[in-house]
């Protein structure tokens, strides 16, 4: 399949050659402002990052994106070998987050426990553990304390998805340690983002902390695996599902696939929705409009709680709100991809055995597909506003925001994040929870700078103090 179908009235997008010595100091100081300021410059058109023989593409345009991570996502993989997917490996290794026939076993296996019906029959039971979770934070209400929201939120969210996903096979505590070496891994990772070019063998500043942290997660992890596998379990959730996996011949997985599912669903269902909500605050301080719209919402909708299945649909207004979070801050800002064999993708020529790098952090903040990119408006994504187009780059930026590949915090294609349904309702029960029980103050109006590594994080903790609703309420 060679390239995207060329839409009406538009010509190619021109390929902007840059050596990668010249910008890598960029890369090093802040890479993220670094490649946004690559993507805008090419004005959505394939930027070819030059290091010596190698050729990095970096790809922005929806268009282009979709044809990456949709149309012809068979010439596209995540290869172990790919200079760019080698870090992630690093920890997550072969199964979900692989490719051929180890990821399409796990995902057969894992795909029936995050599917829209399942998780809705469980969204009362995901609300009940929420709420019963928020106990620190009432501790925190009560005694005047500040408190950093990621952490709390980290705290809140493993206790809830461990009952409700891992059949309360970690502890709590077991679970922060998990979280705490996956904090230290997103950034760890980065030098090995940043110099794809250098082998694993010769080593990188933070290689240290990474294999620590992975050796954090192993000596949790592994034990709860290899006891499910010698009890033959079969109990309904993630690690009991993936001891009864089998792959296509009829095998089942060895001890390796199962851990490395159990860490990338793990990781999955907690981190991706802490680490997104933990923007939420600060930004909510800067736009207190924005803010009392949705505390009026969920004021209206659930009051003084519980919050409950049938209280979803009606939080319109705080799905918009987690949809323009997620354009800031996307799940996964960057995607590598290893080209299979030649292409063209708009007129540009990509090699086989090419990196490309796609990222929605790079998409959500073009200019010429998102107006005033930078400014939090959750009205971009009113339902009654805008609607899904395949309109092409000469269209008006109303119709393009829409473009399907606009917006894809969660990839897409047959990769596509399984826990995306997931974090749409593990997120909003949090949020409605929240905020129908406590007031937030952000006591630092500085709203953080974005921190590249596996994901996007902010540079220091955000300080809030939390209040009681009822106190909130009379003031």
């Amino acid at each position: 399949m060679m390239g995207p179908t060329p839409r009406p009235g538009a010509s190619p997008a021109p390929m902007r050659p840059v050596a990668a010595l010249r910008v890598l100091p960029g890369l090093v100081r802040d890479p993220l402002r670094t490649l946004v300021g690559l993507a805008t410059d090419a004005d959505g058109g394939i930027v070819r990052l030059s290091a010596g023989p190698a050729r990095l593409y970096l790809v922005s345009d929806p268009a282009q994106v979709a044809h990456v991570l949709r149309d012809n996502a068979a010439n596209y993989l995540r290869d172990g070998r790919g200079l760019l997917w080698r870090p992630i490996l690093r920890l997550f290794g072969d199964g979900i987050l692989g490719e051929g026939p180890v990821w399409s076993d796990s995902r057969r296996t894992l795909q029936p426990l995050f599917t829209a019906r399942r998780l809705d029959a469980l969204t009362d039971d995901l609300a009940t553990a929420i709420a019963d979770a928020t106990g620190p934070l009432a501790d925190a209400a009560r005694h005047g304390h500040t408190v950093d929201i990621g952490d709390e939120l980290a705290r809140l969210v493993c206790r809830a998805i461990v009952r409700v996903m891992f059949a309360d096979r970690f502890t709590t505590d077991q679970a922060l340690r998990i979280t705490a070496a996956q904090d230290t891994i997103a950034t760890a990772v980065l030098p090995r983002l940043l110099l794809p070019f250098v082998p694993n063998a010769v080593p990188l500043p933070r290689d240290r902390a990474f294999r620590q942290a992975v050796r954090t997660i192993d000596d949790i992890v592994l034990p709860v695996v290899r006891q499910a596998r010698a009890d033959g379990d079969d109990t309904d959730d993630v690690v009991g599902t993936l001891v009864r996996g089998r792959d296509r011949d009829g095998r089942g997985f060895d001890e390796a696939q199962i851990r490395n599912d159990t860490v990338a669903m793990f990781a999955t269902s907690t981190e991706t929705t802490y680490g997104v909500l933990t923007w939420l605050w600060p930004l909510l301080h800067r736009h207190p409009a924005v803010a009392d719209r949705l505390q009026r919402e969920i004021d209206e909708v659930v009051g003084a709680g519980p919050v409950r299945h049938e209280h979803l649909p009606q939080l319109r207004y705080t799905r918009m709100v987690l949809d323009e979070l997620l354009r800031l801050y996307p799940v996964a800002w960057l995607i590598p991809r290893t080209a299979l064999a030649d292409d063209v993708i708009d007129g540009v020529r990509i090699k086989a055995g090419a990196q490309l790098m796609v990222s929605p952090y790079l998409t959500h903040r073009l200019p010429t597909v998102w107006p005033d990119p930078d400014r939090f408006d959750p009205d971009r994504f009113d339902p009654d506003g805008t609607q899904d187009t395949d309109a092409g780059p000469s269209a008006p930026a109303s119709a393009r925001r829409r473009q399907r590949y606009a917006h894809f915090p969660f990839g897409g294609g047959p990769h596509q994040c399984l826990g995306q349904h997931l974090f749409y309702l593990e997120a909003p029960l949090i949020v409605a929870t929240i905020l129908s029980r406590f007031r937030v103050r952000v006591t630092d109006g500085r709203l953080p700078t974005p921190q590249a590594g596996a994901s996007v994080r902010t540079d220091a903790p955000v300080r809030v103090r939390i209040e009681p609703a009822a106190l909130s309420r009379t003031v």
